[in-house]
């Protein structure tokens, strides 16, 4: 998946109607471009794609005092909605996703329901303890993997990086158990 269509959805479905350049605003306003491969260019193309498949619907708006051609504004259609709210689930529940595709689900996680919310972090939070579990399954007890050279450094990254996914998920968890956030719900 690639986070600027996330990105661009979630902004859209946000503002409701916008023009290109205010959806590239706002995501720059998020830092996305910094984060994500969210630029300028790959903006107007997501949204002229997304237009394309039948995700966005496009209004012409008249052309602007200062002489320039007619915007394009582009508004989420019943499809799109589907497809930004299945993306993001993908994105929170996915034990993998790129580091920038989960930072825009994260930073668009109100547009959640609660409840759903916290159902598809505990549903990545078992999905990185069941993938740690699956790469030490098959190791001899008291195996010290500091005497397996790089393949035993490639072990302790994954080990490391299920420990470290499955930790933070559980911090999201608690945090949205405590009622950090507002969530679409409320």
């Amino acid at each position: 998946m690639k986070p600027v269509r996330l990105l661009v959805l979630g902004a859209l479905r946000r503002r409701g109607r916008a023009h290109g350049y205010q959806v590239r605003a706002d995501l720059e306003a998020w830092g996305a471009h910094e984060w994500s491969t969210a630029t300028s260019g790959s903006v107007y193309h997501a949204l002229k794609s997304m237009a394309g498949q039948g995700l966005l619907v496009t209004h012409e708006t008249v052309a602007s005092e200062a002489g320039g051609p007619p915007r394009i504004e582009y508004e989420l259609t019943r499809q799109g909605e589907r497809e930004y709210l299945d993306l993001l689930g993908q994105a929170l529940a996915d034990r993998e996703p790129s580091l920038d595709v989960l930072g825009a689900a994260v930073g668009l996680i109100e547009d959640l329901p609660r409840e759903r919310a916290l159902e598809l972090l505990r549903r990545r939070a078992r999905a990185m303890r069941e993938w740690r579990a699956s790469i030490t399954a098959y190791l001899p007890e008291g195996t010290d993997l500091t005497t397996w050279g790089p393949v035993g450094e490639v072990l302790s990254l994954w080990l490391s990086t299920a420990d470290a996914g499955a930790q933070w998920t559980d911090r999201m968890i608690h945090r949205l158990e405590e009622g950090a956030f507002t969530m679409a719900d409320e």
